[in-house]
């Protein structure tokens, strides 16, 4: 994260901000601040935006105050207390998510005074490129039907009354062209609310040389800068987060000065991985209470094309994904495990991490191979060659697909994070306490592969046959495994066992504090899911009767 002031691999006590004493109040309300900032009011604004939600733009605005409160004191902390951990990330990556927070609501105050507007907008642009058009229209209606328009005349000019209209008065001084352009110019006036002082004016915006090419030059310039903003304001709906994450956790890391020298390698590594495997249970989670469901990853039915759109109708399993994420670590990680001891021999345990990087490799490999419907078809081949030799019709149900191919059974993703639990429950390490919190998570990432196994147990017994999400119970566990074991990772590095045991400390205070905070993170992000229904249907008021007619 940071070179330190101190040499050495690791961060001598006295030189981190967790021991520094002085201005310590300042410190506890920067963290507080952003707690509350970060972890509280961020993931509510998140949800309403993404219901799109009007109460979005107050919730981000009120983030935005207290992320402002919470840097002003940092920065007054900082003002007045040595540089304790120079060049450190968190300084750094905390203000640029602080401006990119910031250009997402103005973004999103500019979209939401423009849905106010959108129907006017709508029907000014669809009135100004056929005014030249609408007046020729109504030339040759007027060729056709003249008495029906000295009668819409007669109606805008006077009480109807048997007296004549302006344009009718004066036909019978002007020839047959003069008459017709002054019909033409005056059915324009009460169209479109203009007067006679201001027709020269008008016929340069509605001349098809200057108006058209223009306007639709301006049209797909502000089409492409609408659309640029949009996409950027998804995708910090998408990652701030995560972002928001990595700031906590390089706080975190800036505050007990931990991953300094050449320990940064062992620090990212279990930082990196365990991140992982805890957004693997948030998401897990979240596939549980029913996000996702249009994917199919709710353990439901995967609704048809047509329900859904063509871009979401190819999303593959999450089984693939979690395979492919599996594929992807093995494949890049295994020229990684030598990093931290570049250019010098390799040993017996550099040998051990990078077999297990072989593992995800040919592990993810296999998942996906299982998930993919081209390599069905390919092994149903020569079953299939048998379907046109007899009479299929005879045999019916024989040759019906088995129940089991609408859900995904994939065993892979589960079985190589068991063997991953297995290995770290026994893996050598420095100290009793590292190998006793090593344990712990590789015994949650073992408890997390067998209920896994329990929810494809009940699918295969009986699968989905509804789009409503199925719920196993056993993906509860599942979750709550990944979360507390990602988190147990994290801490598992060697600068902070080592701060364990400074401070006598044991692994089980890791292991309790990391439970209770897991579960009242779940609880919260049911919570925080259910706000996003809640917005939903206050936004979508009709389908209040789809769920009276569902209850």
């Amino acid at each position: 994260m940071g070179s330190s002031p101190t040499s050495g691999d690791s961060v001598p006590v006295s030189s981190t901000y967790f021991t520094y004493s002085g201005y310590s109040s300042l410190i506890l309300a920067h963290i507080g601040l952003m707690t509350i900032a970060w972890f509280f009011v961020l993931p509510i604004s998140v949800m309403l935006s993404v219901a799109r939600s009007r109460l979005a733009s107050a919730t981000q605005i009120g983030f935005f105050g207290l992320n402002a409160i919470g840097l002003l004191v940092g920065t007054v902390y900082n003002a007045n207390t040595p540089d304790l951990y120079e060049n450190n990330l968190h300084h750094k990556f905390g203000w640029a998510i602080t401006w990119v927070v910031l250009a997402q609501i103005i973004i999103g105050l500019l979209r939401l005074g423009t849905d106010g507007d959108k129907a006017e907008e709508s029907h000014v642009e669809e009135r100004l490129p056929f005014m030249s058009d609408g007046t020729r229209h109504m030339s040759g209606y007027q060729q056709m039907h003249p008495e029906s328009l000295a009668s819409m005349h007669r109606y805008s000019h006077d009480s109807g009354h048997g007296t004549e209209s302006d344009s009718s008065r004066t036909s019978s001084l002007t020839g047959p062209h003069e008459e017709k352009d002054q019909e033409n110019r005056h059915l324009e006036d009460q169209t479109h609310g203009y007067d006679a002082g201001s027709r020269k004016s008008r016929r340069l915006l509605v001349s098809p040389r200057l108006s058209r090419p223009l306007s639709s030059l301006l049209h797909k310039v502000l089409n492409e800068v609408l659309r640029v903003m949009i996409l950027f304001y998804d995708a910090v709906d998408i990652l701030i987060l995560i972002l928001g994450f990595v700031a906590i956790l390089t706080g975190f890391i800036t505050y007990g000065g931990v991953f300094s020298g050449s320990s940064i390698f062992n620090g990212l590594a279990h930082s990196v991985k365990g991140s992982i495997f805890f957004w693997y249970g948030l998401l897990t989670l979240s596939r549980w209470m029913g996000c996702f469901a249009e994917y199919g990853w709710a353990w439901n039915v995967r609704p048809p094309l047509g329900m859904v759109s063509a871009r979401k109708a190819r999303i593959p399993s999450a089984e693939f994904v979690e395979s492919f994420v599996i594929f992807l670590y093995g494949s890049t990680n295994v020229f990684l495990e030598h990093l931290a001891a570049w250019g010098g021999a390799w040993t017996a345990e550099d040998l051990e991490h990078v077999s297990i990087s072989v593992l995800f490799f040919g592990g993810g490999l296999a998942g996906m191979l299982v998930e993919s419907k081209k390599i069905q078809d390919l092994l149903n081949a020569s079953l299939l060659r048998w379907k046109s030799n007899v009479d299929h019709h005879r045999f019916e149900e024989q040759w019906a697909l088995p129940k089991t191919y609408s859900s995904s059974m994939n065993p892979f993703p589960a079985l190589i994070i068991l063997l991953l639990g297995l290995m770290m429950s026994s893996h050598h390490q420095h100290s009793m306490v590292s190998t006793m919190v090593h344990k712990q998570w590789g015994t949650l990432f073992v408890g997390f592969a067998l209920a896994r196994a329990v929810t494809y147990i009940l699918i295969y017994l009986s699968p989905p046959i509804a789009y409503f999400p199925l719920r196993p119970p056993s993906e509860i566990i599942t979750s709550f495994c990944l979360i507390s074991g990602g988190l147990i990772f994290i801490a598992s590095n060697k600068d902070t066992v080592a701060a364990i045991e400074r401070h006598d400390l044991n692994a089980m205070f890791i292991f309790t504090v990391t439970m209770g905070w897991t579960a009242f993170l779940m609880a919260w992000e049911i919570v925080v899911l259910a706000i996003k229904g809640w917005a939903v249907r206050r936004r979508c008021p009709d389908e209040n009767a789809a769920r009276s007619t569902l209850a």
